[in-house]
Parts: structure tokens; C-alpha cells; sequence
């Protein structure tokens, strides 16, 4: 059986890199005043799933070792590079794919 602490740590992850993308596209927008840049819907969202993101660490950590915490913070990088792929169009270079791939590696590595 999966352990519940683990499955709220990749939770985590996922909701802060959904939380990078929608703050990335607010980023790519042009606003008509600097209060309009901060506070619209991309950025209080974003940020709002930052702060759900904190609390879901936090909630792993209370059943779990602190190294597994890192190890399972790296699956962001992998998977924003296919958000990005999926919401911006940016390539998967090889140089991406490879250090993703060790990456993914290294994670397979610790937890065998």
C-alpha cells in the first residue's frame, strides 16, 4: 500500500507546478496598470496554490523522513517541462529529456 504521507508530497509537487505555469502565463501578459499586474485572477491563483502547495508539504512531512522530501520535490522539474510542453508549446530538447531522465533515474535509485 502507497503511504499517504508520500502520495501528499507528490501532491504537493503537482499543484506548485501548476501553480509555476499559471504564474509563467500571467507573466507573459501585458497589464494597463502595475495593480492589474499583481492582482488578477493568474496571479491570486497562482499564488493561492503556492500556499496549498506549503500546507500539503507540511502535511508530508509529518509522516515521513525529511530526505524524502527532496527527492520527491525533483519530479517538479519533470513535470513542468511537460506542462510547458502542453501550455507554452516549448520544446523537450535532448539536454531537457536527458536531465529529466537522471532525474527520474536518481529517484528510482533512492527509493530501491
Amino acid at each position: 500500500m502507497v503511504n499517504k504521507y508520500l502520495l501528499l508530497l507528490v501532491l504537493s509537487v503537482m499543484v506548485a507546478s501548476f501553480s509555476q505555469i499559471l504564474l509563467k502565463k500571467s507573466a507573459g501578459k501585458a497589464y494597463a496598470s502595475v495593480l492589474k499586474e499583481y492582482l488578477n485572477p493568474l496571479v491570486i491563483t497562482g499564488y493561492g496554490m503556492m500556499v496549498l502547495s506549503t500546507l500539503l508539504t507540511v502535511g508530508g512531512y509529518a509522516g515521513l523522513e525529511y530526505k524524502n522530501g527532496a527527492v520527491i520535490e525533483a519530479l517538479g522539474f519533470v513535470l513542468v517541462m511537460f506542462l510547458s510542453r502542453v501550455f507554452f508549446g516549448e520544446k523537450i530538447t535532448k539536454k531537457k529529456l536527458l536531465g529529466n531522465s537522471l532525474i527520474l533515474l536518481g529517484i528510482l535509485v533512492f527509493y530501491s
